[in-house]
């Protein structure tokens, strides 16, 4: 095995990964939300019914972790939780307006950040960093383990 030339590409990855994470994380703060409740809304937003066992699947988050974010949400005023009338044991959350509202502001947000991030870099050399950041991603991971879903707006 060689050495590496320089430093090791998945400590670079992981450390730029965790700047640009929380400069995000900061851009939703300064917007009323988190990355959490981001991802919440974007999957309410691409099904507006959602019950929670799908929402913490297309989410990422785990189902008490998640519960812990649709409680505040719900208190917020963000959300509803209702039983299911077909299936009393499963709740369907849906958005209020007021969790349409901060969709809207925390898109903004992120598109902001996102144009942010693409600050000096032209169409090919982000074509060609999203292709080898898949390749990274595919070498590493034992099937899709990282959905795409949610992140995408």
């Amino acid at each position: 095995m060689t050495k590496p030339a320089g430093r090791p590409i998945g400590l670079t990855l992981a450390r730029t990964a965790k700047v640009v994470g929380r400069a995000f994380e900061d851009t939703l703060a300064a917007a009323g939300g988190s990355t959490p409740i981001w991802l919440i809304l974007i999957s309410l937003k691409k099904q507006p019914t959602s019950n929670q066992r799908e929402l913490a699947a297309a989410v990422g988050i785990q189902g008490a972790t998640l519960t812990h974010h649709l409680n505040a949400m719900e208190a917020d005023g963000l959300i509803t939780r209702r039983r299911d009338p077909a299936n009393r044991r499963v709740h369907q959350v849906r958005l209020t307006e007021q969790g349409e509202t901060l969709f809207h502001r925390l898109a903004t947000a992120a598109r902001t950040h996102d144009q942010r991030l693409r600050t000096g870099f032209g169409e090919d050399e982000l074509a060609t960093l999203e292709r080898l950041l898949g390749r990274m991603r595919t070498n590493v991971a034992d099937d899709d383990t990282l959905p795409e879903g949610p992140l995408e707006h």
